[in-house]
């Protein structure tokens, strides 16, 4: 074997050395592989389950059409909105007792409310009595809502008579005493081509001649509440009714939610709470400018629900919900959003969305010209929560709530 011979024999049996990186490699790339397998089956079964759904959102129909508003930036949570802990010194009373008090007003000393499960009540020291029930059994659900009443709105006439906005059975006018009710305008009767399907609240002239009342709807009722404010629908009315001759005529229309109403001092002119708007609308029901609006006050840093006089000649407005700034407002967002709210809609109901609003209570006195002279507050409503209304007796403020079961009690 000559030399050039040995050297490729050499060559060929040079030993190989052994170390670990080959299994190394060969373990890593099995592991890619793997994980690449792995990624295409979730990505598989993630489009399998979401294809589904999204076809399910597309073909759904929203239950609401909203419509497309703007609200102006909320006003800052400063001076007389400066955020405090003043409602948390509120007392409970009949706790577990009544539910859903939402509106308020008193004879002498003895009080009286409408509730949840359709009766009127009258809170005597501390009992509770009832006065009357406008609906019929069973109560209780949402189904059942209708027919068995939801009164909402109390005011205390002449001769101590009690008038009563009930959602869906009409305005009533009820001997406190007695218990016997006269349903003066039907629920749901059709008013200048449109239907009243929330009734919400009522005001008395003092010699009792006239009623003015509010439908905050036609196309929602009361258990369907937050479709009307996401919804943003322009069918709301304020309505007079005659006492004498008993005819119901349209005062205005087209607001977005009118909720609580309150006379002026002259009965010439009514303060509507605009809910949905953030805002007071006065309204004139007499004299040269009947016929007329304007803004009592605007851009409120929440969503108001009842208007009732103060002692000092102001008005107490109760809002449930609030726009805080600085922060973040849910509704303020989504006004201009229509499609987001149409699949929200799609998606949840509206029991699962009340869980997601954020409680914030605040009660304000409000004069003249718009302006704000005292705010109560109770951030996330750890005492009073949901507040619906104020009344104010004997140096008292009594809270009324739309779902809670009590009334909050504030001395100030």
């Amino acid at each position: 074997m000559n030399e050039a011979a040995g050297l490729r024999f050499r060559r060929l049996h040079k030993p190989t050395v052994i170390t670990d990186e080959l299994p190394e490699l060969r373990y890593k790339g099995a592991g890619t592989y793997s994980g690449k397998v792995f990624q295409v089956t979730l990505v598989s079964l993630g489009g399998f389950l979401l294809l589904p759904l999204l076809i399910i959102i597309l073909i759904l129909e929203s239950p609401i059409q909203p419509d497309v508003f703007s609200l102006k930036e909320p006003p800052l949570m400063k001076g007389c909105w400066e955020p405090n802990l003043k409602l948390r010194e509120a007392q409970r009373i009949f706790e577990d007792q009544i539910i859903g008090p939402e509106s308020i007003t008193n004879i002498g000393d003895v009080f009286f409310s409408g509730t949840a499960d359709g009766k009127i009540v009258k809170l005597i020291g501390r009992r509770i009595h009832t006065v009357t029930r406008l609906g019929k059994l069973p109560c209780g659900s949402r189904e059942e809502e209708s027919s068995c009443g939801r009164p909402l709105g109390l005011r205390v006439g002449p001769n101590e008579t009690l008038f009563v906005a009930d959602a869906y059975l009409g305005v009533f006018q009820v001997n406190p005493t007695t218990g016997e009710a006269t349903r003066l305008v039907a629920g749901g009767q059709v008013v200048a081509g449109r239907r009243l399907s929330f009734i919400n609240d009522v005001a008395v002239t003092q010699d009792g001649k006239k009623l003015y009342f509010t439908d905050s709807s036609s196309r929602w009722q009361r258990r369907d509440y937050l479709n009307l404010i996401m919804e943003a629908t322009a069918d709301g009315r304020v309505l007079e009714l005659d006492m004498e001759t008993r005819d119901v005529t349209v005062v205005m229309e087209n607001l977005r939610f009118p909720n609580g109403i309150q006379l002026l001092p002259d009965e010439e002119s009514v303060l509507v709470a605009e809910t949905t708007m953030a805002r007071i609308r006065r309204v004139h029901v007499a004299g040269l400018n009947k016929g007329g609006m304007d803004t009592f006050m605007d851009n409120l840093p929440g969503f108001p629900d009842n208007i009732r006089p103060s002692s000092s000649g102001g008005y107490w407005v109760a809002m449930s919900s609030v726009r805080p700034n600085p922060g973040f407002s849910m509704l303020d967002f989504l006004s201009q959003r229509p499609w987001i709210k149409k699949l929200i809609f799609k998606l949840f109901s509206q029991e699962v969305l009340m869980k997601f609003v954020p409680r914030y209570s605040l009660v304000a006195e409000l004069h003249d010209g718009g302006v704000c002279t005292r705010s109560f507050h109770d951030p996330n409503g750890l005492v009073a929560a949901y507040v619906s209304e104020v009344h104010e007796h004997d140096g008292n403020l009594y809270l009324g709530s739309f779902r809670s079961p009590y009334v909050a009690k504030l001395k100030i």
